[in-house]
């Protein structure tokens, strides 16, 4: 698992007290990090390996300025081409988000899908979801 501390921030609560739920995704996005450096180490955009085709979020509870959250990452599935990421965001010991991302190894050159190299599938399965989840 990968985790990622997050302070909410003035200008992400809303009118009614709560953290936007469009920041949320962002968030999820910055959980990420140290995976994205798995598939491209230098980070750089010439060499960026991950797209993303598809993301699912459901909103539990509410979160707040003013305390911390942490966002969690893991594995949940490694395919020939693509993994997908089973994600939470916890605040005061509460789950707050639950969410999905799949990604697939992509060359931006040949603008085409390929093989996640056994070397990446090596560290990917370190962060594997336990299946008791």
């Amino acid at each position: 698992m990968f985790e990622t501390k997050i302070t909410p921030r003035v200008s992400e609560t809303d009118g009614v007290g709560h953290i936007n739920n469009t920041f949320i995704p962002t968030w999820l996005e910055a959980g990420r990090h140290e995976l994205f450096k798995i598939f491209t180490p230098d980070l750089s955009f010439e060499n960026w390996r991950m797209v993303i085709v598809n993301t699912n979020v459901d909103y539990i509870n509410q979160i707040y300025f003013g305390q911390d959250v942490a966002v969690k990452t893991w594995i949940k599935k490694i395919g020939n081409t693509s993994i997908v990421l089973y994600e939470e965001i916890h605040q005061a010991g509460q789950v707050c988000v639950k969410a999905t991302a799949t990604y697939v190894n992509f060359n931006l050159k040949t603008q085409k899908p390929e093989p996640i190299p056994e070397d990446i599938r090596i560290q990917l399965k370190q962060h594997m979801l336990p299946e008791s989840m």
